[in-house]
């Protein structure tokens, strides 16, 4: 199983490492996990996309990138420029370090990370 993971509280957040310790337990011994979350806080960015300019990515160690954009931008860069195309079974947005409840679904970056996913496709949890 081939995994991804992101989030809108950037790429050092406590929350990211829980996510990836599930995607980790998900994905199995023969599993990969891929991290591809923003460089800096994105919360409150809800489903926010750079189109006007290209996302820069660093590699921060061996499948784990940070994006300079939001979970969104992180979702499409992980598809297309880090995976390139190869086939992801299930993406992770979060674990969040905010509140997601009601009408704060609707600002979400975590949720919006998981929106794009499954506007591309895939299937995704926030």
């Amino acid at each position: 199983m081939r995994i991804l993971v992101t989030n809108d509280d950037g790429i050092n957040a406590p929350g990211l490492k829980v996510a990836e310790a599930i995607a980790e337990e998900l994905a199995g011994p023969d599993g990969e996990v891929w991290t591809v979350a923003p460089a800096f806080e994105q919360s409150g960015v809800a489903h926010a996309i750079s189109y006007t300019h290209p996302t820069m990515i660093a590699e921060l160690g061996p499948r784990r990138f940070a994006a300079e954009g939001s979970p969104a931008d992180c979702v499409l860069a992980g598809i297309h420029d880090v995976l390139e195309g190869r086939p992801i079974d299930l993406v992770i947005s979060g674990v969040n370090r905010g509140n997601n409840a009601a009408e704060n679904t609707l600002y979400s970056g975590t949720v919006g990370g998981a929106m794009e996913a499954a506007l591309q496709g895939l299937r995704a949890v926030a």
